[in-house]
């Protein structure tokens, strides 16, 4: 996989970018990996809806095609973009999305950070008043009944720390996943974070974790290639 590094970037011209890369067959299956930071912008994905979207002020709102709801991204916050085709790495868009969120928690765990999947709910959690703890989660997925109802998510305790949103298109994929380091996390209070009302936002740095925006962006930029490669 050939990693990019973009550094600070427009979101919205990235954006552009990813779809015309995903789009043109001059691509010829190449997979790449970008890795960046934006500065301030709240993004609505498909499913998103503008009353989650509670007091934006001077931060510009971009409405994309990615899954979801409504998320920040700003400065101080690694977003990796992987642009592969699934198809020709024979993985399954919900293998695919297990692999994200597997390799944000290996990278956490590399900061001694224990990174959690919340039932019903994507993305990466950490516990706010003991995120190096190993205990199992109650909230975590575990083993439905066939053709039961998905829980509703609980955030009890929790903080996210890793959003994800994706793309699917001929197989290939974009957008794709943003981790916080170390951020203003003012904004994340002008919005329902992926659409749930309170749901706290925290950041490697607020939970007592000193990183570097290099650290951390290139452990991570490692893990997705490892896990994506499988």
């Amino acid at each position: 996989m050939d990693t990019r590094w973009l550094g600070r970037c427009d979101y919205l011209a990235t954006f552009q970018e990813m779809k015309e890369f995903t789009a043109s067959p001059a691509n010829g299956g190449r997979d790449q990996l970008w890795i960046c930071e934006h500065p301030p912008v709240f993004t609505l994905g498909l499913a998103g809806r503008a009353e989650h979207v509670l007091a934006p002020g001077d931060i510009p709102v971009v409405a994309t095609d990615r899954g979801g709801q409504v998320t920040y991204h700003g400065p101080g916050q690694v977003v990796a973009y992987p642009l592969i085709d699934l198809k020709a790495r024979h993985i399954f868009v919900k293998e695919y999305v297990f692999r994200l969120e597997d390799a944000v928690i290996r990278a956490l765990d590399r900061f001694g950070v224990t990174g959690q999947r919340v039932a019903g709910a994507p993305g990466i959690y950490v516990r706010v008043d003991d995120p190096f703890s190993h205990a199992a989660l109650p909230q975590r997925p575990q083993r439905r009944e066939a053709g039961s109802a998905a829980p509703e998510p609980d955030f009890t305790g929790l903080g996210k720390i890793a959003a994800l949103g994706i793309k699917v298109s001929n197989h290939r994929t974009y957008h794709g996943v943003a981790l916080n380091v170390a951020m203003d996390l003012e904004p994340f209070s002008r919005i329902n974070p992926c659409g749930y009302a309170g749901l706290q936002t925290v950041d490697l740095s607020t939970i007592g974790v000193s990183v570097s925006w290099d650290e951390a962006a290139h452990e991570l930029a490692a893990q997705l290639e490892r896990r994506l490669a499988l």
